[in-house]
């Protein structure tokens, strides 16, 4: 429900704030005091079209600010997909208009699209006038107030669920399909590329151990000549390490007998003298045994080049990732290989799941036919009484060829309001006063049965008197029990009924004229009826009868 409503330089106004309630309020003033104004700020919020020629004479820009209570609504999801800041009670949503024409929306203080704002404000709040036929010429409200009378909203859910997963399912077959067209087109050259990979017998650490023993085979004369010479320095005859290791072992066993702690000595000795003979031998080995192989060095430069080929052609940096593209290519040709069968398991879990959306949506077919019948009865008895005794309403119900989200039911709101004339599309014949009532009447079916915008309706009482009015304001007070209801009116008779009552005037100071707005109290609302029953020859008949009004609501 709107909570509060602030303008500030727009047309007449210099600055408006006024707070609302909930149930039934109403707006009375004199014909160009301004409530126009009001409702045109107010259609700002509600996304229309911004014309800088309404910012007050000399400001610069106009902002109208609204402040909601959505606690009712279960609008976080829709929140969350626009990534706004959600507060699950009151949601602000302001519009600033500037004279250079650039306009800007704000959710929550947050910079918005003008069409995300009035998508959410369109779920908030629903304005009938003379003018404008908004939300009951849309074919989706349409279905949702037919689906509120049906009492089936369990069913209703279960049908929305099982037709996301079918969505959700054959969305995954079109992508499997796809994938395996594709993969189709190129699995020659993928197998292609995947048997070169494979027969390179690629292994971790290869390419580390390849460039090492190139490397080494590259300075074969130069490793030979450290490894002899270092040979030399353990094991020549007259100045070896090794010959000189057993000399100082033979002096120091020559003294073991006499000096016992020798043999701490006599033993590292030995130690070091095994292991550096054993030393000495290796690396006479290793010199003796390092030759300069050509081929066995072209061989190795070969395998390192077609190493880095590979790596150059798919754009890597080492063996390691080669070997990861070519399990993923063996993945994807396994994939290949079954994507049938994977197409076939995926096609029947569409099937079974199709399945249970035609018998869901059967169901509800035959449930909105029946509550179709019945809407029209209860519309037709409702509205027929509001100065439309001759109207015709049919709710007409087609099969569309492909199920969605509501199932397989186009619904089409069919209306005339006089005799002999072929009912159409509501939002192609009705007159602004007509569908006003029509959209009451709906409302007034279904109310409590979902969480409806505030509605306001702006003069719905042209044309109508007497009872005809007194039972529209009916109609509207009981509205008012569930939701949110403000009322433009001339009517006395409606004014009465309001739990609420605003008026709204113009101020001539000065400078200008300012329109502003007033909550009433029990004494002014007396007057302000009595004012609209007798005109501004106000009488003391004119008051009783505002005062038994009143009274008598």
């Amino acid at each position: 429900m709107l909570s509060a409503l602030s303008i500030q330089n727009y047309a007449l106004i210099s600055k408006l704030e006024i707070d609302f309630n909930k149930g039934f309020s109403v707006l009375t003033g004199e014909t160009g005091a301004g409530k126009s104004i009001i409702l045109g700020a107010l259609s700002l919020i509600l996304g229309q079209r911004a014309d800088s020629k309404s910012i007050k004479q000399g400001k610069d820009k106009c902002i109208i600010e609204g402040v909601f209570d959505i606690a009712s609504y279960d609008l976080e999801s829709f929140f969350t997909e626009q990534s706004w800041e959600y507060d699950a009670q009151h949601c602000i949503i302001r519009r600033e208009i500037h004279v250079s024409g650039k306009s800007r929306a704000f959710i929550n203080d947050t910079p918005v699209a003008l069409n995300d704002m009035k998508e959410l404000v369109g779920r908030l709040i629903d304005v009938h006038s003379q003018h404008q036929n908004l939300l009951l010429g849309d074919d989706r409200f349409q279905m949702r107030v037919l689906d509120a009378l049906t009492g089936q909203a369990d069913l209703l859910s279960a049908y929305r669920q099982t037709y996301n997963r079918y969505v959700a399912a054959q969305k995954q077959l079109n992508v499997l399909k796809k994938e395996a067209e594709n993969s189709r087109l190129e699995e020659d050259y993928l197998r292609y590329q995947y048997k070169q990979l494979d027969e390179a017998h690629l292994k971790t650490g290869e390419q580390t151990l390849l460039e090492q023993e190139i490397e080494m085979l590259s300075h074969v004369e130069e490793i030979k000549s450290k490894l002899f010479s270092v040979s030399q320095l353990l094991t020549n005859e007259e100045h070896g390490i090794v010959l000189q290791l057993k000399e100082a072992l033979s002096a120091t066993q020559s003294i073991q007998k006499i000096y016992p702690p020798a043999q701490e000595t006599i033993e590292r000795l030995e130690s070091a003298y095994l292991d550096i003979k054993d030393l000495s031998t290796e690396i006479e080995s290793r010199e003796e045994n390092m030759e300069y192989d050509p081929q066995r060095l072209s061989l190795l430069n070969e395998r390192l080049d077609m190493l880095f080929s590979l790596q150059q052609k798919h754009r890597v940096r080492s063996v390691e990732e080669l070997i990861a593209i070519r399990d993923d290519m063996e993945k994807k040709l396994s994939s290949i290989e079954h994507s049938e069968e994977q197409i076939a398991a995926r096609e029947k879990e569409v099937e079974t799941i199709y399945t249970q959306v035609l018998l869901f949506a059967g169901q509800i077919s035959e449930i909105r036919r029946k509550t179709a019948r019945q809407l029209e009865k209860d519309l037709t008895n409702k509205v027929s009484v509001l100065g439309m005794p001759n109207m015709q309403f049919s709710c007409r119900l087609e099969q569309k060829p492909q199920v969605d989200s509501y199932g397989l039911d186009a619904v089409t709101f069919l209306f005339s309001a006089n005799k002999n004339v072929a009912m159409m599309p509501v939002s192609q014949i009705a007159s602004g006063g007509e569908i006003s009532r029509l959209m009451l009447g709906v409302k007034a079916l279904i109310a409590g049965a979902m969480a409806l915008p505030s509605i306001i309706f702006d003069e719905i009482d042209t044309g109508v008197s007497g009872e005809i009015a007194d039972k529209m304001g009916d109609i509207m007070k009981a509205l008012g029990t569930v939701m949110q209801v403000i009322t433009i009116t001339h009517l006395p008779q409606i004014a009465a009924k309001g739990d609420h009552h605003y008026f709204v005037y113009k101020n001539d100071t000065q400078d200008a004229t300012e329109t502003n707005i007033r909550l009433l109290s029990h004494d002014e609302r007396i007057r302000e009826i009595a004012q609209m029953l007798s005109g501004s020859n106000l009488t003391e008949a004119a008051i009783a009868n505002a005062k038994e009004l009143l009274t008598g609501i």
